[in-house]
């Protein structure tokens, strides 16, 4: 802690080391801290990923060039997370203007969809492991068309240019992580799907293991297609059509057609910006939930949450009543603003905010109510299932321009079915499984024809008070996304933490009567200081946490990476200019000083 606080200072070094299972890790894996000017930087929680991303900015990329590299890897490395298959969210910060714009490549219901989609003939909501792995769990694929519209406006390269490290990777094979492995080894429903099956399969039988090679030619072909054709290798032609093929079969056939893929249209949108601390943050609004995060920060800045710290249970207290507050309110409200009003201006209404922070007293009692926001109409009660799934990544180009993007197939492998080397997604079960409550009340998040899904991700990014970029976060993780996020802010910020071990400290999501969290990394003196406040909090589920973030501190780039991952922070100078002044390659046993800076 105190060699990584010098760095900090100085300026003149990466910080590598292991991470401690503890409530504040004392060692953290991999933290960048380098000078913020003229530097180009990567941070993806994948290393073939994340380098993929770094050699289109040492080329002379833009930050949308890198994103659309990275995705392209992240398809075939951690397709148990996000791919082109799926859909996205984008914040991206413009130097030149200091303009943040958010494009939402989220999926949509093909029009066929109806309300509901997902009851069964006893007019009950379907288990979710049949919804999962239906053709109609697939929405309209949007990551691509949107990455196509960034890079209209944004890219540096040509579009052709961008994929030859992923269809390499693809045509040569990569080394299985031992994440991978683990996905492969986890009790999921998208395990026994055939195509999971056939894609993983082992000779001599059983699914692949960590260490073993995997190749991935149909994905190599498809991605050489992508880039002479553009989006419409993907939208139209032979991919579409076996997309609608395989989506079409059952059970529970797709209504999903050809017209539908050539329809798909991304979307612009203003971000939400509101103050926070010294902070302007701006994070995308519904369908993503980016009003959620900025209600649960400025629920918290009315505590005194800021004079607490990680070992401290009263601030673990405050984050979980701010944060079953904030998801009563996003649960029942949020939708697409297409087909619902969402009350944004009300949520974050600063008497609003007050009269819900108000509510945290000194023991955890029942489940919140949703409040009343002034232009709400009240809607339904939620009954949307979201899975651990998503991939998050930043990176940052020579001339200051920043990507902040959240991309996900949904659960584990998306539907479980494969196109052309690629998973689908199965975005479809991000709707609410019951389009009315049992006052008849519809819920914001049923499902209509056209409409996409309400999703967690929230990538962000932090400016200062003139606008000039101060720093970016988000995370994998379903609905625990506003926890995950909150959780490394509150760390970061508030608790004056270095970004890595923010990232690292212990995960905790209570929403509605759940408190669910990381139990054995928080310490028995913290875990009976929540007892004796009413929390008994239980081991959490799913995937994990997946935070990547970056914070600028004194002129320095603080970044890091999720230890539950296999992430990587990368920062380099500009290229042209001096050498590196830090990175880091794999993680190794014991911190370390890396080149000290000229």
């Amino acid at each position: 802690m105190t060699l990584l606080r010098s760095l900090l200072a100085a300026g003149a070094a990466a910080l590598l080391g292991s991470c401690a299972a503890t409530d504040r890790p004392a060692a953290p894996p991999a933290a960048v801290a380098a000078p913020a000017a003229a530097k180009i930087f990567s941070v993806v929680a994948n290393p073939l990923a994340a380098e993929a991303g770094m050699a289109v900015l040492r080329r002379g990329g833009s930050a949308v060039d890198a994103a659309i590299a990275v995705q392209a890897m992240l398809s075939l490395v951690e397709p148990q997370s996000s791919g082109i298959g799926g859909g996205a969210f984008m914040t991206y910060y413009d130097a030149a203007t200091r303009k943040v714009t958010v494009y939402d490549g989220r999926e949509t219901a093909p029009a066929g969809a109806t309300p509901a989609m997902w009851l069964g003939a006893n007019g009950q909501p379907l288990p979710f492991d049949t919804a999962v792995l239906s053709g109609r769990a697939t929405g309209v694929l949007g990551a691509v068309r949107m990455l196509a519209l960034a890079h209209d406006e944004h890219g540096r390269l040509p579009w052709r240019d961008l994929f030859g490290d992923a269809e390499r990777t693809a045509r040569e094979g990569f080394i299985v992580s031992p994440r991978l492995g683990r996905m492969l080894r986890g009790g999921f429903a998208e395990l026994s799907a055939p195509d999971v099956q056939a894609y993983f399969a082992r000779p001599g039988g059983g699914l692949l293991t960590a260490g073993d090679r995997l190749r991935n030619p149909a994905y190599a072909g498809f991605l050489q297609r992508l880039a002479a054709q553009g989006p419409d290798a993907l939208y139209a032609g032979e991919t579409a059509r076996r997309i609608v093929a395989r989506v079409a079969q059952g059970p529970l056939a797709s209504s999903m057609t050809l017209a539908d893929l050539a329809a798909y249209r991304p979307v612009k949108r203003e971000p939400i910006c509101d103050s926070w601390r010294v902070y302007v943050v701006c994070a995308p609004p519904p369908p993503a939930s980016g009003v959620g995060l900025l209600e649960l920060l400025k629920i918290l800045e009315r505590t005194d949450i800021a004079a607490r710290g990680p070992a401290d249970p009263q601030g673990w207290f405050l984050f979980a009543e701010a944060s079953r507050l904030m998801y009563a309110d996003r649960d029942r409200y949020v939708g697409d603003p297409a087909f619902v009003q969402v009350p944004v201006k009300g949520l974050l209404d600063p008497a609003y905010v007050a009269r819900r922070a108000a509510l945290i007293g000194a023991q955890a009692g029942a489940p919140p109510e949703a409040g009343q926001p002034a232009g709400a109409v009240l809607a339904g009660r939620d009954a949307t299932r979201e899975p651990m799934g998503t991939s998050h990544f930043i990176v940052g180009d020579a001339a200051g321009n920043v990507v902040s993007m959240t991309t996900t197939v949904e659960s584990i492998f998306g539907s479980g079915r494969m196109v052309d080397g690629f998973f689908l997604n199965n975005q479809m079960t991000d709707f609410s499984f019951a389009p009315v409550d049992a006052q008849g009340r519809p819920a914001a998040n049923a499902v209509a024809p056209g409409k996409r899904p309400r999703s967690s991700m929230t990538p962000l990014v932090m400016l200062t008070a003139d606008r000039r970029f101060a720093g970016a976060f988000g995370s994998a993780g379903g609905n625990a996304i506003l926890a995950y996020v909150g959780k490394s802010m509150v760390g970061a910020v508030d608790w004056r933490l270095p970004t890595q071990e923010a990232l690292a400290l212990p995960n905790l999501v209570a929403r509605g009567q759940a408190f669910q969290g990381e139990v054995t990394k928080f310490s028995p003196a913290l875990l009976a200081g929540l007892a004796a406040r009413g929390i008994d909090l239980k081991p959490g589920q799913g995937e994990d946490s997946g935070l990547q973030g970056l914070l600028v501190r004194g002129g320095l780039y603080d970044g890091g990476f999720d230890p539950r991952r296999e992430g990587r922070a990368l920062v380099e100078p500009a290229p042209g200019s001096a050498r590196v002044l830090s990175g880091n390659a794999d993680r190794v046993a014991h911190a370390r000083e890396t080149v000290p800076a000229q």
